[in-house]
């Protein structure tokens, strides 16, 4: 790993995360200790109900983790306002966009938010950035189209144009090839491992296309019943992780093609 790479994005000591409760906190997982570094790209993988999106929302503040800590550019999450958080953070999350009426510009330009002055006006480098977000998602010859008149594809790589224009140093995402086909699956992952090394950004997405992100991701984050592990592709491979995330009764993961198969 280079020297650009070893700053840590983001960090967790002993992690807990689930649901309070009046009797007894529900706990889905503990225990996580994980570590994102200055331009990667990791895919958070397991089964359905596993616990993804809640440690996502953990990771991004949205819900209050059991116990343990996150850093984010060594600073305890719990010790950021929600502006310089803003700064720092920026999220796609699979919620539809509050209103589809307005252009893609204008979707684009709300990443500008944190940094615009109450009025909300944007000066000449908030439009620089908005336009190089733009261009770096391919998406410039729709910047003056509705947001109701795209594709599904279309509108995730506007939501990411929009996060770019956020200029953070993480995004996260959760399961950002939802309701897309074979080929934009592959097409949104591959942009993601594009912009990290154009941006030296670090992208954390949530998806069930593992047999893809094994393919493009620098490391990935495996939820189990029993660990949370986090480790480049090869090496969670010879260590036989992705065998344990499905039933074997029906899928199979081959370590030879890595990749999942179905059961003869």
């Amino acid at each position: 790993m280079d020297k650009a790479n070893q700053h840590i994005i983001l960090k967790t000591q002993n992690l807990s995360i689930g649901y309070k409760s009046n009797k007894n906190d529900i706990v889905i997982a503990s225990n996580i200790h994980i570590e994102l570094h200055k331009g990667e790209l990791i895919g958070l993988a397991g089964a359905n109900g596993i616990g993804k999106s809640t440690l996502l929302r953990t990771l991004t503040n949205v819900q209050s983790g059991l116990n343990g800590k996150i850093f984010i550019n060594n600073i305890l999450l719990s010790d950021y306002t929600s502006g310089e958080l803003a700064k720092t953070m920026s999220l796609v999350l699979t919620e539809p966009i509050a209103s589809k009426n307005l252009s893609v510009f204008e979707l684009v330009a709300l990443g500008r938010h944190p940094y615009t002055n109450w009025v909300g006006n944007l000066s000449t480098e908030d439009i620089d950035i908005i336009n190089q977000s733009l261009e770096l998602t391919n998406i410039e010859t729709l910047k003056h189209k509705k947001c109701f008149e795209l594709s599904d594809g279309q509108l995730q790589k506007v939501l990411i144009a929009r996060a770019l224009a956020q200029d953070t140093d993480l995004i996260i995402l959760d399961e950002p090839t939802t309701h897309l086909d074979m080929y934009h699956k592959a097409y949104i992952l591959k942009l993601l491992q594009k912009l990290v090394k154009e941006t030296h950004k670090t992208i954390l997405f949530s998806s069930h296309e593992i047999d893809l992100a094994i393919q493009l991701c620098d490391k990935m984050i495996v939820m189990t019943e029993d660990d949370v592990v986090s480790d480049s592709p090869c090496n969670l491979i010879s260590k036989g992780v992705f065998n344990t995330l499905f039933p074997e009764d029906l899928i199979v993961f081959d370590k030879h093609t890595g990749s999942f198969r179905v059961k003869k």
